[in-house]
């Protein structure tokens, strides 16, 4: 049984690099066998030489892109931990809050961006706040359904020992939210990324979204690809953040049972 687990988890971390060199061996065989104009597709070469020329530029804007992320991901995580803490305590508080939660999620960040930068300018910030209305809302739902999944059967048992609400919260009520919780964040941090590359296309100042537009308007395709190349890895890159803070908490939780 453990070498078949081997063997399985070996193939899950080599099958999505099997995958891309597949698809990046057909493409390449694409534009030369059907001598595609660059302009319209260029070909892999192509882009990993625009890669080459312009990478200390591109990681410049990655860093940008990168910061303007991680900083809305924490006002739109803080603002949706609070708010599912406030909704989960007080019911009135759930009723008169969510709708405005999922109305502001349905309204389109494109439509919103431009409000806040008339309201705030077009610093890092009013980018950062542009992004946290797009993670708030799935941090608030899956912490909110994650703090609402305890069996009442664990709340009563910790009651019957006259544990306080805090405790009750802390112990009971957020270990059984954890899986929600990060999951939930998993979700919010590819968000941020499009959020971010969405603000930066309304500011246009700077940041792989900038770029992308820039090199698009230009018609300089392969930069652009690179620059598509380089924020799909970010993308990548905040997706997997999330799972390395669950695997600590589980570190940290098993330490925990063990005394």
């Amino acid at each position: 049984m453990t070498a078949e687990r081997g063997t399985t988890r070996a193939f899950e971390r080599t099958a999505p690099v099997l995958v891309g060199v597949g698809l990046v061996s057909v493409w390449h065989w694409y534009v030369t066998t059907n001598d595609v104009p660059s302009i319209v597709l260029p070909g892999p070469l192509e882009v990993a030489g625009a890669l080459g020329a312009s990478g200390r530029s591109l990681l410049v804007d990655a860093s940008v892109t990168a910061a303007t992320a991680a900083l809305g991901l924490v006002l739109g995580g803080t603002v949706g931990f609070v708010l599912a803490f406030g909704m989960i305590r007080w019911r009135v508080f759930r009723a008169v809050t969510l709708p405005y939660v999922v109305g502001l999620r349905i309204a389109p960040v494109i439509a919103i961006a431009p409000l806040v930068f008339l309201w705030l300018g077009r610093g890092i910030v009013p980018r950062a706040v542009v992004v946290a209305t797009l993670t708030q809302f799935p941090i608030a739902i899956g912490t909110l359904s994650g703090l609402r999944s305890v069996p009442q059967e664990y709340l009563d048992i910790g009651r019957s020992v006259d544990a306080s609400d805090r405790q009750l919260f802390v112990h009971v009520r957020l270990p059984a939210a954890a899986s929600s919780v990060f999951v939930s964040l998993q979700i919010a941090a590819t968000l941020a990324v499009i959020g971010t590359v969405v603000a930066e296309f309304v500011t246009l100042r700077a940041g792989i979204g900038y770029r992308i537009y820039e090199t698009g308007f230009r018609l300089e395709t392969a930069e652009m690809y690179a620059a598509l190349v380089v924020l799909a890895t970010l993308g990548i890159v905040f997706y997997q953040l999330p799972r390395v803070g669950r695997w600590l908490w589980r570190v940290r939780a098993r330490r925990a049972s063990r005394f």
